[in-house]
């Protein structure tokens, strides 16, 4: 006589379709930001082909680069900086995209607990970030 394991409801999210999803988001959060970041690097090196760098002083990020405003008008622009930093920015963003799913996943099971701490962790990236200097 043979065991089968319980059959799972295919409409419910449990422990391993949660892990799934959340390993899919991450793994296409930098996939995504590597391909990015790839197509700002081949278009920066096209760019600047030719031109040596100057070591002996550190110019640090161009202003426009510090807002995300900056950041939307250089990607209009087709900058290749603002591309490279748009490829670090998803990067950043990818952990935070599976906190953000982890906090709806619970919710879904009514993990209370999960959901105030997975909320608790959010809470915090999120003020880092917009907190941050």
């Amino acid at each position: 006589m043979s065991q089968h394991p319980p059959r799972l409801d295919d409409r419910r999210l449990d422990d391993r379709k949660m892990d799934l999803i959340m390993g899919r988001i991450l793994q296409a959060g930098v996939l995504l930001a590597s391909l990015v970041v790839l197509v700002g690097g081949v278009l920066y090196a096209r760019t600047h082909a030719g031109s040596s760098p100057d070591y002996h002083t550190f110019k640090g990020e161009p202003e426009n680069l510090r807002q995300l405003a900056g950041v939307a008008h250089g990607l209009a622009a087709e900058d290749p900086e603002s591309i490279i930093l748009m490829g670090l920015l998803l990067l950043i963003a990818t952990p935070v995209a599976r906190v953000a799913f982890a906090v709806v996943a619970f919710a879904l099971e009514r993990d209370k607990l999960y959901v105030a701490v997975s909320l608790a962790v959010l809470a915090v990236l999120l003020f880092g970030f917009i907190h941050s200097r």
